[in-house]
């Protein structure tokens, strides 16, 4: 199959996508038409139905597979899909893996290394807190692989929480060998469940969208509650420490207006507050770069406030 991220403006589209989204809209001229995103696993794409009541538009929905006959154009400065026929496709015509965009690092052998980060854990409370989360909560466990880490910013992808969950872990672990004064269990553990409200915060694939409970409470919240609930099934759970973990992931965005219900207080707090915020603008930029072309600027980027390009080769 031809993958979205090797479309050019002019090429012709023959071929199977999901459709991601799909919304009914009206012209200038009152003529109807459809807005829809097609999506692989390299990407996505607008395209646009102008004569969605043709007799070689089939009906369909978002979240369904279907082959599009169209041609590809540039218009202000980005390529859409304009679509002159659609046929909904029934399964066994389709790979789904082809459609859903996956880590490249692979899930098991990430998971592998997050569980052995727990391993070496010596607190006996953190470290049991940790597996009765990461490795006995199977129904859980699932959900956090195959999740994302945001709907589109950074990590949209299936293995996406897991891999920024492991990065940030993993920057905590060396800024604990550069600064002794950080209690190790304590942030790492704040780490690994930081961002664990997330794999009830955004929807399964294909559809990776925020849920009703998550729209209402948010990530932060809903990820300090569920720490809180596996804390009170541990005998003796020291009461200080479970506040103090769950003042981590409250206030690991940092401030009230990045969506924390507070800011860092603890210095283990702080620090993963950076190590988030690093891994999220570094995976958000490297995305940025895999878009756009090898060479030269790439134009003015809303969230670094810069026009951005890629290092020089030497």
């Amino acid at each position: 199959m031809k993958f979205i991220k090797d479309f050019k403006d002019g090429d012709r589209v023959f071929d199977i996508y999901l459709c991601k989204h799909k919304q009914s809209a009206v012209t200038k001229n009152g003529k109807p038409y459809d807005n829809v995103i097609l999506q692989d696993k390299t990407g996505t794409i607008d395209a646009k139905i102008w004569e969605p009541n043709n007799a070689g538009i089939d009906d369909f929905d978002a979240l369904d597979y279907v082959e599009v006959y169209g041609d590809v154009s540039s218009f202000q400065g980005a390529l859409q899909v304009s679509v002159k026929r659609v046929r909904r496709c029934r399964e066994g015509e389709f790979n789904p893996a082809d459609y859903l965009p996956v880590s490249k690092k692979g899930i098991e052998p990430m998971y592998a290394e997050l569980k052995g980060i727990i391993n070496s854990l010596s607190n006996p409370y953190l470290k049991k807190l940790m597996q009765s989360i990461f490795i006995e909560d199977k129904a859980f466990l699932k959900a956090f692989c195959n999740s994302s880490a945001a709907k589109s910013i950074h990590h949209g992808f299936v293995g996406g929480l897991l891999e920024h969950t492991l990065s940030v872990t993993k920057l905590c672990d060396y800024y604990c060998s550069v600064y002794p004064i950080l209690k190790r269990d304590l942030l790492l553990s704040a780490a690994m469940c930081h961002d664990i409200g997330k794999a009830r915060e955004l929807s399964a694939f294909p559809e990776n969208d925020y849920t009703d409970e998550g729209q209402l409470l948010g990530h932060i919240v809903m990820g300090s509650e569920m720490v809180g609930e596996k804390i009170r099934a541990i005998d003796g759970f020291p009461k200080v420490l479970g506040n103090e973990l769950r003042h981590c992931i409250l206030a690991h965005h940092g401030k009230l207006e990045y969506g924390s219900p507070k800011t860092p207080a603890l210095i283990e707090a702080l620090a993963l507050n950076y190590a988030d915020d690093t891994d999220a603008k570094i995976q958000t930029f490297t995305e940025i770069l895999e878009a756009g072309p090898e060479k030269g600027w790439m134009g003015y980027n809303r969230l670094f406030e810069s026009n951005v390009r890629n290092s020089t080769q030497f």
